[in-house]
Parts: C-alpha cells; sequence; structure tokens
C-alpha cells in the first residue's frame, strides 16, 4: 500500500464516521434515550445511582445516570458493531465476498495467501452459538474448495477481529482458534494493509472526528426531556 493509497483509506474512515456513527448517534440513540419507555428502570437502584452521580436524587440527577451510560456506552457500542462490514466495505472497495458466511476476501499482507474472513467487532462480541455457526461456515468453504480443487487451508479461514488486543478474546473466540486463526486488532489491519501500524492511524484518525463533534447540548437536551417525564411519572 503506498501513502495514498493509505491516506484514502483513513479519510474514508473519517467520512464513515462522520456519515454513519455520528449522525446515528446523535439522531437516533439521543433521541431514544430522550424516552423513559426505553429504559427497564429498576425502582430500588435508580435513585441510589442518581445520589452516587451527583449527589441528589432529583428528576434531573435520575435522568443524567439513566441517559450518560447509554449514549456513551452501550448504544454507541451496538450501533458500531452492527456497521461493521459496512465500515470495511467503505474502506476497502472490491474486498467483499460472495461465497456464503464469508463477509471479505483480501490477500494476506503477511503470509501472500487469500484469506476467507469472517468480521467481528471486538474482543467479546460473539456467544457460544455464534461459534457453531462460524465453524460451520468455515467447514462448509474447505469442503467446497475440495470439491472445486482449489488450494484453501485452514490457516486461510479466519476470523478478523476490528478491535482488541489477543489477551482480551473471550473463550468463546479462543474455541474457535483451536481450529482457525482469529486475528484482532493491530494484527488484522496488518495483514490486511500491510502497515504494521495502521491500526494506530486508524484510531487516530477517528479520534479526529471526535474533535469536530460538541454534541453537548443534545446531551442535555437528552437529559431535560427525560427529566420531564421522569417528574411526571414519580412525582
Amino acid at each position: 500500500m503506498d501513502n495514498q493509497q493509505r491516506e484514502q483509506i483513513l479519510e474514508n474512515a473519517k467520512q464513515f464516521f462522520r456519515d454513519e456513527i455520528v449522525q446515528s448517534h446523535i439522531n437516533g440513540a439521543c433521541k431514544r434515550a430522550g424516552k423513559l419507555s426505553e429504559y427497564n428502570v429498576n425502582p430500588f437502584l435508580f435513585k441510589y445511582l442518581a445520589n452516587f452521580l451527583t449527589g441528589n436524587d432529583d428528576p434531573e440527577s435520575i435522568a443524567r445516570a439513566l441517559v450518560l451510560p447509554r449514549i456513551l456506552g452501550s448504544s454507541i457500542t451496538t450501533s458500531f458493531g452492527m456497521k461493521i462490514q459496512s465500515l470495511i466495505s467503505t474502506l476497502f472497495q472490491g474486498l467483499g465476498s460472495t461465497t456464503q458466511g464469508i463477509d471479505i476476501e483480501f490477500i494476506d499482507a503477511i503470509d501472500g495467501r487469500k484469506k476467507y474472513c469472517q468480521l467481528k467487532a471486538g474482543p467479546n462480541t460473539i456467544n457460544h452459538d455464534d461459534v457453531t455457526t462460524i465453524m460451520n461456515h468455515f467447514n462448509g468453504v474447505r469442503n467446497l474448495a475440495r470439491t472445486n480443487n482449489l488450494n484453501v487451508g485452514i490457516n486461510d479461514m479466519i476470523v478478523g477481529v476490528v478491535y482488541g488486543e489477543p489477551a482480551e478474546l473471550s473463550s468463546h473466540y479462543k474455541r474457535i482458534g483451536q481450529n482457525y486463526p482469529v486475528s484482532i486488532g493491530q494484527d488484522f489491519w496488518h495483514r490486511l494493509t500491510g502497515k504494521n501500524d495502521f491500526y494506530f492511524e486508524l484510531i487516530d484518525a477517528i479520534g479526529d472526528v471526535a474533535l469536530e463533534v460538541d454534541a453537548s447540548k443534545v446531551v442535555e437536551n437528552t437529559i431535560q426531556n427525560l427529566a420531564k417525564e421522569i417528574a411526571e411519572k414519580y412525582k
């Protein structure tokens, strides 16, 4: 990958986050977080959490204790995970796969072999049932390759985890790793781009987008909308 290609990929990443992540976060997640119906409120905990966070349990404090974890944690993580394949497609045109159960196909920059890759977001984003599904997909591709006399080995079927460190991989990924490689974070992006430090360049590029965004007014409006509902219900 030359410098021009690297710069284009990084710019694509920035634009993707502007269009897909930021707008969804502001116009979707924040709007939903301002509605009491979006929460399964635990009556034994919500006043405690409000006091823990702000020192009082008025409606605004309760709203703040509910809203902040939602919009700064679970909602953005879920949104990112759902858009992983779209992100890769945006960054690397032509890497999509027509093979059932495979998200992308690419030439591994480290060993020069063609890889059939299932994409996952992070080190804890699969469950027990996903393991069987992934293994079945990979086994199916290998069986098809043998039928068509294609040279596809065990190490050519990989799970690509977009972010994280090897030590963070859950037990479910480790089960897959007993049969097929799991490439995570820096190693995955190195194999995909040929640049050992591309993972960190990508993180920095996306961080630059954060400097463009000041959604503090949106957050405060979300908290006030929820506080109003709480005041009406629990007065």
